[in-house]
């Protein structure tokens, strides 16, 4: 028996096929299986057409046979098997790929043949076997064929094909396992648990049955009870589901069954919150079933989560995460993606970026925003679970990519606020969780308000202590509590909603005084330029200016800021990793209320006690930080001031 060499005559280029282009070596089953699937497709599209084959769609099987003792583990299928010239052309060519050929033939498109569709189009998948495999004997007979041929190799130094015996059409391929290392336990895939996860992970929906027999254990009859024996024997177990949930009609699965699949595959023990089944057809045929969490992983917001959607081609799983099917901000989203139109490599195991998988994931971006939606406006109460969740993500979503995204994103933002409900529930003034949506905000604005009010700080508690919000609020205008860091910068890339600009209220454009209040304002602060200047500069630099105000209610102080960074930013940019203690300054402006006792105090103290001013000065900057929720830069100074005035 003399050996041939494989045409492509380059021993590098398969050398690199088997050690380089998959990344996990138990793909190998995975390739096999869909080999072996691919063979029974094709008799059984013969069979529409060919009265002489009997064999039903019920009596297509394949078959896996582990052996310990020999090593080697067996695939064997009942499908249209190869001739001596296909073992020659599939098998003894690289890239050569009878499903291509099968599929560019036009058999595929044959009127009656809608559900029949070939996994394989490149031919390196079987090459994964040498992955595993010392030796790889493939024996096949052609359906119709009286001899059968024996294509046998192992590796790089070419192959040898021979007749064999072998009843009935089909093909068995067996690998010869590679011995143990210390790196590599290549028995693990004799395994009877091992096969059966494998087949689970990546082949579960292969539209034929996958058989092995395994061994069980059994009372030995007539064993006592208090003291039973047991049996070894060994039955016929199919492995594989065979038909995926997703492609069961939506009527006919129950919750439960969602539930239960959701758990096991994505290893939850919650319910998911809201399933997704999505079907389309046309440029990018795909189905998807996708789930919302109850709860976020306890690593999403770490560096160590990955998005992804579980990417499956006609059922086979080539993909456990497929990042490019997910925008980030809808990153929580578990499910899977099945299409049989993706553009696959010749690993299967990454994809070309073409337009079938943007395409795919446009869509099932718009799928979920749209179910998100409906969710917010049908059941309440569940999206305010969610968005207790992910709400943070999508906010987020709002500032990445220069508010690209905003328009899919803006009106599913909750936000607590000042507003009190008529039945007095579900509202952040009465200490409720009920968030409000930008467009419910809109809706209830007074007939003369011209922005859309919002103040941040770290509890809702806090901002309402906050004498511009007790101001605004005071007028009547809703104000947004914004609690989280990332909250006005997600305003910010917003910059308006519905027409209406957002406002700070400790911004110094705040602007809810009549024209008559604002020029008693003017005046007061141009007859004591002079003192408020004195005021600036005794704060040594902090702000930017002193100025009186009648925006603080009954309150003496308060900080409002200048320029695109407002206190809050200022604070949550500080913090971040790398961030320099001080380089980041927000231009603040120290108010003081025009209308509160120790302005006439200030008055009288300038020019006649001009180091007490500067003292007082000193305790109402400190005392605006704190109320603003900022921290003294000097708190021992503070403090031999107050306790200086109780002498």
């Amino acid at each position: 028996m003399s050996k041939k060499q494989f045409k492509t005559e380059s021993k590098k280029l398969l050398d690199m096929m088997i050690n380089s282009i998959y990344t996990h070596k138990e793909i190998f089953l995975r390739e096999l299986i869909s080999n072996a699937s691919d063979a029974i497709d094709k008799l059984y599209f013969r069979s529409l057409t060919d009265g002489g084959i009997t064999l039903s769609r019920g009596d297509y099987e394949i078959r896996l046979t582990p052996d310990a003792e020999n090593r080697t583990l067996e695939i064997r299928d009942n499908g249209i098997g190869m001739t001596r010239e296909e073992l020659e052309t599939n098998l003894g060519t690289i890239a050569k790929s009878g499903s291509f050929d099968f599929k560019k033939d036009g058999a595929n498109a044959s009127e009656g043949n809608a559900d029949i569709d070939i996994i394989g189009q490149f031919g390196v998948g079987f090459y994964s076997a040498f992955m595993v495999s010392d030796l790889v004997t493939v024996e096949s007979r052609a359906w119709g064929a009286e001899e059968a041929y024996c294509w046998k190799s192992s590796g790089t130094d070419g192959y040898s094909i021979e007749k064999c015996d072998k009843d009935g059409c089909g093909t068995t391929v067996t690998l010869h396992l590679k011995p143990d290392t210390d790196d590599d336990r290549y028995g693990e895939f004799l395994d009877e648990w091992r096969i059966k996860e494998l087949v689970k992970k990546y082949s579960d929906y292969i539209r034929y049955p996958i058989k092995m027999e395994v061994t069980k254990s059994r009372k030995k009859e007539g064993s006592p009870d208090d003291k039973p024996e047991y049996e070894s024997y060994t039955e016929d177990e199919t492995l594989s589901t065979m038909i995926p949930i997703w492609k069961r009609p939506q009527d006919g699965v129950t919750d439960e069954e969602y539930a239960d699949f959701y758990r096991n595959k994505f290893f939850d023990y919650e319910e998911p919150l809201k399933v997704i089944r999505q079907k389309t057809e046309g440029l990018s045929s795909f189905e998807a079933l996708l789930f919302i969490p109850a709860r976020a992983p306890f690593d999403y917001y770490s560096r160590e989560f990955e998005k992804g959607l579980q990417l499956y081609s006609s059922g086979v799983l080539i993909m456990e995460k497929c990042k490019e099917l997910l925008p980030d901000y809808f990153s929580f989203v578990r499910g899977l993606v099945d299409s049989s139109d993706l553009s696959l490599n010749i690993s299967r195991e990454m994809l070309q970026h073409d337009r079938q998988l943007k395409s795919i994931a446009r869509s099932v971006e718009k799928k979920i925003a749209s179910e998100l939606s409906k969710m917010l406006e049908n059941d309440r109460e569940k999206y305010e679970k969610f968005f207790k969740a992910f709400g943070r993500q999508l906010k987020y979503g709002i500032y990445m990519d220069y508010g690209a995204h905003k328009d899919v994103l803006q009106d599913l933002l909750l936000f607590r606020s000042s507003y009190e409900a008529p039945d007095g529930s579900g509202n952040a003034a009465a200490g409720g969780d009920r968030g409000v949506t930008l467009k419910e905000y809109v809706s209830r604005m007074k007939e003369d308000q011209k922005k859309i009010y919002y103040a941040s700080g770290e509890t809702v508690d806090q901002i309402k202590l906050l004498p511009q919000v007790e101001s605004v609020a005071a007028k009547g205008y809703e104000v947004l509590f914004l609690t989280e860091d990332v909250d006005e910068f997600s305003l910010q890339m917003l910059r308006e909603y519905d027409g209406k600009e957002f406002l700070n209220v400790q911004r110094e454009e705040l602007d809810i005084a009549t024209e008559e209040e604002k020029e008693s304002v003017r005046q007061e602060n141009e007859s004591n330029a002079d003192m408020l200047g004195f005021m600036k500069e005794s704060t040594g630099g902090a702000v930017k200016s002193v100025r009186f105000t009648n925006n603080l209610q009954n309150h003496p102080v308060s900080l409002s800021s200048e320029g695109a960074l407002s206190m809050g930013m200022e604070k949550t940019l500080s913090q971040m990793p790398g961030a320099e203690s001080g380089a980041i300054r927000a231009e603040l402006v120290l108010e003081i209320n025009m209308n509160h006792p120790i302005a006439n105090r200030l008055k009288e103290l300038y020019g006649t006690d001009n180091d007490k001013l500067a003292e007082y000065t000193k305790i109402l900057y400190a005392q605006a930080r704190l109320i603003s929720g900022l921290t003294i830069d000097n708190p021992s100074e503070i403090g031999d001031l107050v306790a200086g005035l109780m002498l």
